[in-house]
């Protein structure tokens, strides 16, 4: 198997790409909470953004693995000494489980490094994707494209050490505006699709979102991991099962086009995350927070927080004029900057 595959990527590199998102509800993806509330049958919601990242897969030297992506080092090892602790140990995991020496990954992402967009997770689907698409250029049969999004967050939730959610992997395999409602099937978690919007409509959202980047890099497994330990030891399960309440009703609003309701149900959630934890936003952040509520809008940190992202939702009037106070306050830190969107309904495509 090997040797065919190599003489493909001699030829031509395999290439694809997925985009990013931003979200509303979740961790509620995570089962370590997902199972015990079961039965308030939670939901986690996202927005698929064209800020894509894209994977390819070229030809490299015989044994070994090299990995290239903006924002952090190049690192190269032979495929039996990759290191999954590694800031990039996740492309190399996902290497490793196809198994195929000698390719070089280059990775080019539209969004800022560690900017809490689900960065990691489109990568790894538009890698598993690239791979897929160069086993069947060899003559082998991939597994089903659905199963793409499984197989990343196993992949990414093997090596973390803590429980990882899958509604990153979704959004990065389908695009687009979508609710994932979580369930139990066969005893195992499941999801199903809410698809919120036709790609029409969805393309119109432009003008009822922002996205500011706060000009420091996200660290969310230690906000995650602090909500998963308290929600274990029985602490804020109550403060829970109100946010699954909140983003049903945010989801809800969201579908009938009722921006202003669902800006609402946006902020509280966003006020009792800040209660769990404060640092969840730094202090830009709580400035764009402010300011969106001074103009009737839904402001919240995209994934975990702690640094990164923040999107805001309104009415296309409310938005309007609370783009020049988000680029206002983005402009006095370094680094930070009002990010050009749009909703991405395409998914993970192949790249020529």
């Amino acid at each position: 198997m090997k040797e065919p595959v190599r003489q493909i990527l001699e030829q031509k590199r395999i290439a694809a790409s997925s985009p990013c998102r931003i979200d509303m509800g979740g961790t509620l993806d995570i089962s370590s909470l997902f199972y015990p509330l079961a039965y308030l049958r939670p939901c986690t919601f996202n927005i698929a953004l064209n800020m894509r990242t894209r994977v390819s897969l070229h030809a490299f030297t015989p044994g070994w693995i090299r990995v290239n992506s903006k924002g952090f080092d190049p690192a190269e090892y032979p495929i039996e000494e990759m290191p999954f602790d590694h800031p990039l140990g996740l492309m190399f995991a996902v290497a490793a489980y196809f198994g195929i020496d000698g390719i070089s990954i280059e990775i080019e992402s539209a969004s800022p490094p560690r900017s809490a967009l689900g960065g990691s997770s489109s990568a790894a689907v538009a890698l598993v994707a690239a791979y897929i698409k160069l086993f069947e250029k060899a003559g082998f049969e991939g597994p089903d494209p659905y199963a793409i999004s499984v197989l990343a967050h196993e992949l990414e939730q093997s090596i973390a050490g803590v429980p990882c959610g899958m509604q990153d992997q979704l959004a990065a395999l389908f695009g687009g505006v979508n609710a994932w409602h979580w369930r139990v099937k066969a005893g195992r978690q499941s999801w199903e699709r809410q698809q919120m919007f036709g790609q029409e409509k969805a393309c119109g959202l432009k003008d009822n979102i922002l996205v500011a980047y706060c000009g420091i890099t996200h660290e969310s497994s230690d906000i995650n991991g602090t909500w998963i330990r308290r929600f274990l030891a029985g602490q804020d399960r109550n403060r829970w099962a109100e946010i699954v309440g909140i983003t049903k009703q945010f989801v809800e609003a969201f579908a009938h086009g009722d921006f202003d309701s669902a800006a609402r149900f946006m902020n509280r959630e966003t006020e009792i995350r800040r209660e769990l934890t404060p640092r969840v936003v730094d202090e830009t952040g709580a400035e764009l927070i402010e300011a969106a509520l001074a103009k009737n809008c839904g402001a919240r940190f995209s994934g975990a927080g702690g640094g990164g992202c923040l999107w805001a939702l309104g009415s296309a009037k409310a938005v309007s004029e609370l783009f020049e106070d988000w680029a206002t306050i983005v402009e006095l830190r370094p680094d930070a900057l009002m990010l050009e969107i749009a909703v991405d309904d395409e998914g993970v495509k192949s790249e020529i």
